[in-house]
């Protein structure tokens, strides 16, 4: 024994072990049919679990699956991912992350498999702080403990809305204090597109930033320049998604065609791919959610390269996951926020709703995410007798 050193001092502390873990998936009608530039969405397939430690204390994760066979991303937790955690010390995150990721590779390193692993990983994270008693901006190391700035996202397409309807609407986000909107584009002709552009911009008036999202709109080079040279006039602060995500290089030739900032990475996995499309410089601004892209693990990551390279993240989705990670990273700006739940309406689910001041998602002060599943929601969403499926030793 080291002189002067008490034995307590050398026992290995206790760790929280992983007990169990449930999992379930739900689908969750929209009240009204919305549609993208591209496709039509009557409801919204998500990925639920509750990671449960030898301590009693459980952390959750969750995530958008899609439109339509939600049930993959289940499956994946529940027989791919989930039996590696069980037993393991739940502070091992990076050791948990790497043993999930090699345990995927064969079944996907992208879509419902990584979509998966990263509903495992924000749960183990939130459990990390819910034992350390910490909010997860602070136990991940904030850089502010109040508030972060948030952009309203919305107008959608919906049968019968013109484009005063729409300029209403993004007046109604300035109203209420945002300081930044965004809407949908691409769907209907270059013309129609920008009365809508500048329904927005009239309407917001020239102080508040107006975001564009084309939602993978465009095929090649020459379309998107139809649009985007019409909307130049009217100042966007992004186009967003303008082009398939796996079409990098017309990311990067329509950045170096417009002044106006090509934002993506939304469904974007792996610090690889976001390393392959800062280098090609294909986004100044990117979009990438802690609950596609590998967790909270892998968004760190990224965003860690991306501040080296002088890239904003502006995470998509989620303001009630990604609010404590834009507090605790230097180079993300904003939060996307939705101010109903006709779109975004995973907020039926859970029991408690992030608050927001003029503009601003105000954050908890809760250990962890702050907030836990509403089980009633589940059950009615869930389509089965028993929604949550454990999985032990």
């Amino acid at each position: 024994m080291p002189f002067g050193v008490h034995p307590n001092l050398l026992r290995k502390p206790h760790m929280p072990l992983i007990e169990s873990i449930d999992v379930a998936a739900v689908t969750v009608p929209l009240d009204v049919v919305t549609s993208f530039s591209t496709r039509t969405v009557s409801e919204r397939h998500y990925c639920l679990v509750k990671v449960r430690s030898t301590e009693g204390v459980e952390g959750i994760g969750f995530c958008y699956v899609g439109s339509a066979a939600g049930a993959i991303a289940k499956v994946a937790v529940e027989q791919l991912l989930a039996p590696h955690l069980l037993g393991r010390e739940s502070r091992l995150s990076e050791g948990l992350w790497q043993t999930m990721y090699q345990e995927s590779v064969l079944q996907g390193r992208s879509g419902a498999v990584m979509r998966a692993l990263s509903i495992l990983d924000t749960a183990i994270w939130d459990l990390n702080a819910r034992s350390s008693k910490l909010p997860l901006h602070h136990y991940l190391g904030a850089m502010v403990d109040d508030k972060v700035p948030a952009y309203a996202s919305g107008g959608y397409y919906v049968d019968g809305k013109t484009a005063a309807m729409l300029g209403d609407e993004m007046e109604g986000y300035a109203r209420e204090g945002f300081t930044a909107v965004k809407m949908k584009t691409g769907r209907l002709s270059p013309r129609e597109e920008e009365e809508r552009v500048r329904a927005a911009r009239e309407a917001i008036g020239p102080d508040v930033l107006l975001m564009l999202d084309a939602n993978n709109a465009w095929r090649d080079l020459p379309t998107a320049m139809e649009y985007v040279r019409r909307f130049e006039q009217h100042e966007p602060y992004w186009i967003e998604e303008p082009f398939s995500p796996d079409a990098i290089d017309l990311h990067a030739r329509l950045a170096q065609s417009t002044p106006i900032t090509v934002a993506t990475g939304e469904i974007e996995v792996g610090r690889w791919r976001f390393r392959e499309l800062i280098d090609a410089g294909g986004a100044e601004i990117l979009q990438t959610d802690a609950a596609v892209c590998g967790g909270i693990s892998e968004w760190r990551r990224i965003a860690a390269h991306a501040d080296s390279r002088g890239v904003t993240v502006c995470p998509h989705w989620f303001h009630d996951l990604h609010a404590p990670l834009v507090a605790a990273t230097p180079n993300a700006r904003f939060v996307e926020y939705f101010a109903d739940d006709q779109v975004l309406n995973f907020r039926r689910l859970i029991d408690r709703q992030l608050s927001l001041d003029r503009g601003d998602v105000v954050l908890h002060r809760e250990p962890g995410l702050g907030f836990n599943f509403d089980e009633a929601a589940i059950a009615k969403y869930a389509g089965a007798a028993k929604a949550w499926t454990t999985v032990r030793r």
